[in-house]
């Protein structure tokens, strides 16, 4: 067995994952990273390691046109040859705003209605320890607090209305290297996204700039900061912490007024994480600007966040989300 299966199996048994009987979607894009685990996960099923039925996903978004009708046509062609089971969603995103978010958006949704329709317990995706020390010095640019500075979790539902799990079993433990090193090993070649190159999203600046200069400080720093936020996600979570209240769909500011500052901007992020569904791009000034509210001596303000906005009214700050079109998506 390769080395990469081996570190693949081992990592679902400690995550307690399914042996058999179940359905598993991976989503693959065909970067190495995706088709990586794809095939890891297929090599644990020919060697009869893994009995769970597995589903390749990919969505087209048509943000780099021709080449992502590529990119489809090259997982098309692999799942063909390998055969394995594929789900192939179409939608377009819009590029009003932030293009990186709106075509990550799109892709989980239609990752989660695959899942529903093929009632699978999981979804897989390829997110690496590369990603992960991105993800960190991104929150940690933006200004999270401990909830964004403790990265993407390993494991975690796929939606707050759904069973089913989002799960990246080579998060802890694969580089780029390795994923790119399996693919070699198995001769197979995959494609590569000409968007990473592109310095206008501030992911790339990270990895192509800021990672290179960090290097020089620390030859290990990926490993240094994906393992900051894991050390980030043993702290007690901030609903955990006591002296709370209890989180509703509003919050009367006579309560608010009762707490401690540290204790104020935790339940005020934890209740914009509960309206949002996460506390992705969520920033401190935000959650500052959420409490200069609650103690402000005018009536009728409201602060805008990302995807909504929190107004105070009648002596309670009410959470209103922003209504965005929905595109539909060709499944």
């Amino acid at each position: 067995m390769h080395g990469f299966t081996r570190n693949l199996i081992t990592e679902w048994r400690r995550l307690g994952l399914p042996f058999g009987d179940e359905t598993v979607v991976v989503a693959v894009s065909g970067g190495a990273d995706s088709l990586s685990l794809l095939l890891g996960m297929q090599e644990l099923r020919q060697r009869e390691k893994l009995a769970v039925r597995l589903v390749a996903a990919h969505f087209n978004h048509g943000i780099r046109d021709g080449e992502s009708d590529a990119d489809e046509d090259f997982v098309r062609k692999l799942a063909i040859e390998r055969k394995i089971e594929l789900a192939v969603g179409h939608g377009k995103v819009s590029r009003e705003g932030n293009l990186e978010q709106n075509a990550r958006l799109a892709r989980y949704e239609f990752l989660k209605t695959t899942a529903e329709n093929l009632n699978a317990h999981c979804v897989l995706t390829g997110h690496t320890i590369n990603d992960q020390a991105e993800t960190f010095l991104l929150n940690l640019i933006r200004g999270s607090g401990p909830d964004g500075l403790s990265g993407m979790t390993a494991v975690r539902n796929l939606g707050s209305e759904t069973a089913t799990l989002l799960v990246r079993p080579m998060l802890t433990w694969a580089k780029r290297s390795d994923t790119e090193g399996y693919c070699h090993d198995l001769g197979v070649e995959y494609r590569y996204d000409t968007m990473n190159e592109d310095t206008a999203f501030k992911r790339v600046r990270i990895r192509k700039i800021l990672l290179p200069l960090l290097e020089d400080f620390n030859p290990h720093i990926i490993e240094t900061l994906a393992n900051t936020a894991a050390l980030m996600q043993q702290l007690p979570k901030s609903t955990e912490q006591g002296n709370r209240l209890e989180l509703g769909d509003e919050l009367l500011l006579g309560d608010l007024k009762q707490l401690s500052e540290a204790d104020l901007k935790g339940l005020i992020r934890d209740w914009l994480g509960r309206h949002r569904g996460s506390t992705r791009q969520l920033a401190l000034k935000h959650i500052e600007a959420v409490a200069r509210l609650i103690v402000s001596t005018k009536s009728g303000r409201n602060v805008e966040l990302p995807g909504g906005q929190v107004i105070k009214t009648g002596g309670r700050l009410v959470y209103k989300e922003n209504k965005v079109e929905k595109k539909g998506l060709d499944i």
